[in-house]
Order: structure tokens, then C-alpha cells, then sequence
């Protein structure tokens, strides 16, 4: 008994005024907390290491997979969305995990994913290694009403689709046409969307429609019961011999959609995501 008294005694110290240094960084009841993370320095990342120009399914399918293990890991996560070097998480509105944080929130964020890209490098990249550690930026943003966080979701989803716009034409400029990174900048200055896409079919036969989906819309990460088939060795009464069985569990996964999240029937077809948590 006196051990642990001591003990208490000795948490107690005085230097535990300092503790009153850290700011309150308590996020407001009942809003949608939303942490993005950005690559840091990724146009830099990506030339050293050779991504294919202008999307690279090896990083996009990594940059899921990690976002995938911050869904597994973390708690009250109810979707994400990512394109290129970013990721959204949204937290239920409800969430009260670490007392609602944004300081907690930004970390464990940014630390799970950015251990998981360095973790899972080897299973996309395979004989390309990585050369140094990447870097992850994070904030937090608090959004009060579904449409606020739809609108947000919505903004995120048409910069994918002007950004990918732009850099198709552009590397297909660059790769095809032999222009300079210089010439085709200036090429497609001022130019707007209809431009683009003409320029893509007249010059390159290709109908933007067409390019992947998950290129033109980004990847959008939701929640779903999928069936898992695993087979096991049981030992069936009577029989000497082991058995391989198949065993059929239903677990609840982070499942990518590549689809549009700006109208409104992603959202009538996942009603669950807004559901007052």
C-alpha cells in the first residue's frame, strides 16, 4: 500500500503545471469531422520512383489499400474518398473517440496510413524499391450539416475530374506529340473542358468517357458484408483422416466503389452512411 501511495505521490510532481500548456483542440459536438491527408512533395516522390504518367495503378491501388488498413484500424469511420496522392476520411458525427480530438484525429490518421504505404510498398511496386520514406500532411475540417459534407465530398470529386483531365491531355501531349512539358502548358492555357476533350478525339482518337473510372472519379471506400471463403482442416468424428472443409464467414469490409458521389443516387443507394450515428 505504501508502494503505490509513493507512486501517486510521485505523479503528482511539480513539474505538472506544464500539462496546462496544451491548447484545447476539442472538435464541436454533432459535426462531421473530416481528416485529409496529402503526399508531401509527391511530384518529386513520384519521378523517383517511376510512377507512369498520368496515372499510375500501382500507386492508386496502394494508396486504397492503405487507406483500407485506417478504416480496419481506426474507430468510427463511416466512408473515405482519395484520388491521386490524397485521402478523406469522414467520422460519424456522433463519434466521441479520444474525446473528439482534431489532434488525435490528424495523427492516427496520417501515422497508420503513412505506415501502411512504406508496410505494403513491396506488394504493389515489387522490384522498384523504395528509396526513401514518404511524407503525409493532415488536417482537420468540421462540417455541421450532410449537405455541407456531401458539398465537400462533390468539390474533392470535380478536382479529380479536372486535374485528370488536364494531365491526360497534357502527358498524352508530352508522350505522343512530342511537345515539351513548356509547349503543351502552354498549349492547353485557357483552355476549357470541351477544348480538351476535342483535343483528345481529333488529335488522339480517344473519347475521355471511356478512360478507367477509378482515373476519372477517384475511389470512394464504404463498409459492406462480403462472404469470405476459406477452406479448414477438421477432424470428422469417427474418420482418422483429416478433412478439408470450406467455411463461408461473412466479415464487414472496406470496399472500393469508383462511381459518382455528386448526384444524388450514390447517397439514396447508401442511406446508412448519413444514418444518425
Amino acid at each position: 500500500a505504501r508502494l503505490s501511495g509513493g507512486r501517486a505521490a510521485m505523479a503528482k510532481s511539480k513539474f505538472e503545471y506544464v500539462r496546462d500548456f496544451e491548447a484545447d483542440d476539442t472538435c464541436l459536438p454533432n459535426c462531421w469531422v473530416v481528416t485529409r491527408l496529402d503526399g508531401r512533395n509527391f511530384h518529386r516522390f513520384a519521378e523517383q520512383h517511376g510512377f507512369s504518367k498520368p496515372n499510375d495503378d500501382r500507386a492508386l491501388h496502394l494508396m486504397t489499400k492503405c487507406a483500407q488498413t485506417v478504416m480496419q484500424e481506426l474507430e468510427d469511420i463511416v466512408m473515405a474518398y482519395g484520388q491521386s496522392d490524397e485521402y478523406s476520411f469522414v467520422f460519424k458525427n456522433k463519434s466521441n473517440w479520444f474525446k473528439r480530438r482534431a489532434s488525435k484525429f490528424m495523427t492516427h490518421v496520417v501515422s497508420q496510413f503513412a505506415s501502411s504505404y512504406v508496410f505494403y510498398w513491396k506488394d504493389y511496386f515489387k522490384d522498384q524499391p523504395l528509396l526513401y520514406p514518404p511524407g503525409f500532411d493532415g488536417r482537420v475540417i468540421l462540417y455541421p450539416s450532410n449537405q455541407n459534407l456531401k458539398d465537400y465530398l462533390s468539390w474533392r470529386q470535380a478536382d479529380c475530374h479536372i486535374n485528370n483531365l488536364y494531365n491526360t491531355v497534357f502527358w498524352m501531349l508530352v508522350q505522343r506529340s512530342g511537345l515539351t512539358p513548356v509547349q503543351a502548358q502552354d498549349r492547353l492555357q485557357g483552355t476549357l473542358a470541351g477544348d480538351k476533350n476535342e483535343i483528345l478525339f481529333s488529335e488522339f482518337n480517344i473519347n475521355y468517357n471511356n478512360e478507367p473510372l477509378i482515373y476519372r472519379k477517384g475511389t470512394v471506400l464504404i463498409w459492406q458484408k462480403v462472404n469470405e471463403v476459406t477452406t479448414k482442416r477438421i477432424k470428422l468424428p469417427k474418420e482418422t483422416e483429416e478433412k478439408e472443409v470450406e467455411v463461408t464467414r461473412t466479415r464487414t469490409k472496406a470496399v472500393p466503389l469508383h462511381c459518382d458521389i455528386i448526384g444524388d443516387q450514390f447517397w439514396e443507394e447508401y442511406p446508412e452512411i448519413l444514418a444518425d450515428s
